[in-house]
């Protein structure tokens, strides 16, 4: 088992329309919000097999190479479990409001099937921050569904917020996808 980050640690890699010239597929993508906690959940299809397509989202140094709003990414020390530790920052904005926030936590893994990331509230930019992604094999490819639960110390405006965000994810996240099948695609060429 690797003890190597998830590289995202945001719902902004995982989500977004399939961009011209990528096989990748959105099956899903909703958020809501429900006493001011947020709840994602995306399901994508990637072009590539399930192996190299874990170990991009395992591997930390490939986050920015796919996700233009991690501004910083680190290993920390393992907790007192053994847990690997995470710090990240992210820039995001929704219309005229943008914020870098920060998240640093542990994460979880059951190599080649699932990736759990938990932030700590005292050391992040949230109240919750509780993410998950699960991978399996389908159509010689691989899918990946995305949860995340949060609930940011941050404003997001109410009356847009939901929207906003699920439209910003759709349309900025297809360049993530798209990068991500490529490395992923890429991965297992190197590997041969």
């Amino acid at each position: 088992m690797t003890n190597r980050l998830p590289a995202r640690f945001l719902l902004f890699a995982v989500l977004g329309w399939p961009a011209a010239g990528s096989a990748a597929e959105i099956l899903s993508v909703s958020v809501e919000k429900e006493q001011g906690v947020y709840y994602v959940e995306s399901e994508v299809w990637i072009d590539a097999e399930l192996q190299p397509v874990y170990e991009v989202f395992a591997d930390w140094d490939v986050a920015e190479q796919f996700s233009s709003f991690i501004v910083e990414s680190r290993d920390l020390a393992p907790d007192g479990d053994g847990n690997a530790g995470f710090y990240v920052s992210n820039r995001g904005c929704l219309l005229f409001f943008c914020k870098t926030v920060v998240r640093t936590g542990t994460v979880q893994a059951e190599p080649h099937e699932v990736l759990r990331a938990t932030a700590d509230p005292e050391r992040s930019d949230f109240h919750l921050s509780e993410e998950s992604w699960t991978f399996r094999v389908e159509r010689e490819g691989t899918v990946v569904l995305y949860r995340n639960r949060m609930k940011p110390k941050f404003w997001i405006p109410p009356a847009i917020g939901t929207w906003m965000m699920k439209r910003k994810l759709q349309r900025d996240g297809g360049q993530a996808m798209e990068r991500i099948e490529a490395i992923a695609q890429d991965w297992n060429i190197d590997r041969e």
